[in-house]
């Protein structure tokens, strides 16, 4: 079982930046970022392969966010920029048990607990 705990969120003004982290208590594989809007679905942000070789992006943070990860230290990053008032959700990291990095948050086996990224315009 692997916990996950994020960090980093906050209330910026749009076109500011923010940086996530979050930090895995053991060895994960493919991880990624899904964000919950109040009334809306989970929706995928980005996602990493072990290497860091493999980031798909969602299309309406593509070019503003950077998804990187320190495997030393067992955290990925989500790295945003340009922040909009519609990128504010609630901010979840999740981690898969394969190497398989995918966009469907039903692929991920462990969630953390969510942290909350309010843009204000």
């Amino acid at each position: 079982q692997v916990q996950l705990v994020e960090s980093g969120g906050g209330l910026v003004q749009a076109g500011g930046s923010l940086r996530l982290s979050c930090t895995a208590s053991g060895r994960t594989y493919a991880m990624g970022w899904f964000r919950q809007a109040p009334g809306k679905e989970r929706d995928f942000v980005a996602a990493v392969s072990v290497s860091g070789g493999v980031t798909p992006y969602a299309n309406s943070v593509k070019g503003r966010f950077t998804i990187s990860r320190d495997n030393a230290k067992n955290t990925v990053y989500l790295q945003m920029a340009s922040l909009k008032p519609e990128d504010t959700a609630v901010y979840y990291c999740a981690a898969r048990k394969f190497n398989l990095v995918t966009i469907d948050p039903d692929d991920y086996a462990f969630w953390g607990q969510g942290t909350q990224v309010t843009v204000s315009s």
